[in-house]
């Protein structure tokens, strides 16, 4: 046989073979295109670029806006004590201004995700206990970044703690609009219940106390599916920057804590208990 016969014989083969090895290279640009994450998904969750901005309510006002007036609030129908919530983004407070200023109790940004604490924590836990407060400590939370029950333990390691001497509030979960993307963490209404409950319950297991909860009805409608799951062990704490708390979540028939402002008197945002300071002591010893 002669060199071009032999030639004829294997240009199929050799046509064969680069067929299949396009079509291999193909099928793995394809499982690479899919491992990818989706648009969508890359929108529900992003790192956690700026935690000293992320503070209870940093979402609030942008999403549902509200009054700038700290003085036009009503008359409630039980004695409030007043109080506010601090983070990092107001380093060393003034604690003894506080006091004077009519504060008497206080809640303080710990952690935040897995990885953040607020660096000037000490100084505002410590600093408004030792002017005679009843302070609590808060994490922000961040459900597409881990689990509820691995940040429930990272807040109770991180200054989430709780004892019952009188002067320490129950934690609380800070749950509102995702400051790096799509409003609910990427997560369905059962998926975040399911995200809260383990946070929940793990924080209780650790602490013996649930968690305070804080969101807006309308983060909890939308993100929740309006759960009732909480009502009856989780106390509510409302942001609502207006003259009433209005429209509490499903199955919460008062709330404990209404933060009605973003600024004024007390440093960080306004908060007003819902009862005189004896039952504040009360709430605090459980």
């Amino acid at each position: 046989m002669s060199f071009g016969a032999r030639s004829a014989v294997h240009i199929p083969e050799i046509l064969r073979a680069r067929t299949a090895l396009a079509a291999g290279l193909l099928l793995t640009l394809l499982a690479v295109l899919l491992a990818l994450p989706s648009p969508a998904g890359a929108a529900a969750s992003g790192p956690m670029t700026h935690p000293e901005l992320d503070w209870m309510g940093s979402t609030i006002r942008a999403h549902e806006g509200g009054s700038t007036s700290t003085g036009n609030v009503a008359t409630p129908l039980v004695t409030q004590t007043p109080g506010m919530d601090v983070s990092g983004y107001q380093g060393n407070v003034n604690w003894s201004a506080a006091w004077s200023n009519g504060g008497r109790f206080a809640y303080v940004k710990a952690t935040e995700g897995t990885s953040y604490t607020n660096p000037y924590f000490a100084q505002q836990y410590n600093g408004s206990y030792n002017v005679g407060m009843i302070r609590g400590s808060y994490h922000f939370a961040l459900p597409d970044n881990s689990g509820g029950a691995a940040q429930a333990d990272y807040f109770v390691n991180h200054g989430g703690g709780w004892s019952r001497d009188g002067r320490t509030l129950p934690g609380a979960l800070d749950i509102e609009y995702n400051p790096y993307g799509a409003t609910c963490y990427g997560l369905s209404a059962g998926s975040m219940v399911n995200w809260i409950a383990a946070f929940s319950n793990q924080y209780r297991a650790r602490t013996g106390r649930y968690p305070t909860i804080y969101s807006s009805t309308n983060w909890w409608t939308q993100c929740t599916g309006n759960s009732s799951a909480f009502s009856a062990n989780n106390p509510l704490w409302i942001p609502r920057y207006s003259t009433s708390v209005g429209t509490l979540p499903a199955g919460w028939g008062f709330h404990t804590i209404w933060q009605y402002a973003d600024s004024g008197v007390f440093p960080g945002d306004q908060d007003r208990f819902n009862g005189a300071y004896d039952r504040l002591q009360a709430f605090a010893n459980g």
